[in-house]
């Protein structure tokens, strides 16, 4: 039976390998979840898969773990990139969640022209739900999380074969339709205002952009950005 307590660690994991707390985990596993000695727990690195560890030394101010047995292979996501203009705080976190839980190996805040709540990102609390979003859904590997970029710097610095998905609110009310390429893949959502003219026509001029729709309603940014996964995943992804 799987574990209640699933936790993310900076931490090699290994058959016999120790684990040393720090204050707010050890709070955590011994004051919240009210862990005693020798309770079971599963370990995430992002790194090693998902290992069965013991605790062996509880206290209020850090305590020690044990790793018995690997329960899960690292389990990687599809190559594939989730690019977002950041929205309210609420919202900007709850499309990193919804990125981890969906399979998304990168996940990359972007400035547009009609971005409006640049200036309150956060890379290391955004990292920070992606690795809770991870402890929940039973991932093995935590995605990146970038620090927010100028999309038009993104798109001049962009690899050589990664296709691009435009979700472009302009084709509203098109079939939804993806080439099945294989190959490294990215998402590109736009911010609340959509993307400017010359945003759009610069995206459009890319040989490896592919405009798509995403259905006959205008869809909010966070909910855009799940549709467009799942529209990724079902025709390229890891979910056939």
């Amino acid at each position: 039976m799987a574990s209640k307590v699933r936790l993310f660690v900076d931490h090699p994991l290994g058959e016999g390998q120790s684990v040393p707390l720090s204050r707010d985990q050890a709070h955590y596993l011994f004051g919240v979840m009210r862990l005693p000695v020798g309770a079971v727990l599963s370990l995430i690195n992002g790194k090693d898969g998902e290992w069965d560890a013991e605790v062996a030394e509880a206290g209020k101010k850090g305590g020690v773990l044990v790793c018995r047995a690997q329960t899960q292979a690292l389990q990687m996501p599809p190559d594939l990139w989730l690019l977002f203009a950041p929205i309210r705080k609420e919202r900007t976190a709850f499309i990193v969640e919804k990125a981890v839980e969906m399979g998304a190996a990168r996940i990359m805040p972007v400035q547009t022209a009609f971005t409006q709540n640049a200036d309150r990102i956060r890379q290391d609390k955004l990292q920070a739900h992606a690795v809770e979003a991870a402890e929940q859904c039973g991932g093995t590997f935590v995605p990146p999380v970038d620090g927010l970029a100028k999309l038009d710097r993104v798109l001049a610095d962009w690899p050589k074969g990664r296709r691009l998905m435009f979700c472009d609110e302009l084709l509203i009310g098109d079939a939804v339709t993806l080439p099945a390429i294989p190959g490294p893949w990215a998402i590109l959502i736009g911010p609340e205002g959509g993307f400017s003219d010359a945003e759009r026509d610069r995206l459009r001029s890319l040989p490896i952009a592919h405009p798509i729709s995403l259905g006959p309603r205008v869809l909010r940014a966070d909910t855009a950005a799940v549709a467009a996964l799942t529209v990724w995943q079902q025709a390229l992804g890891d979910w056939g």
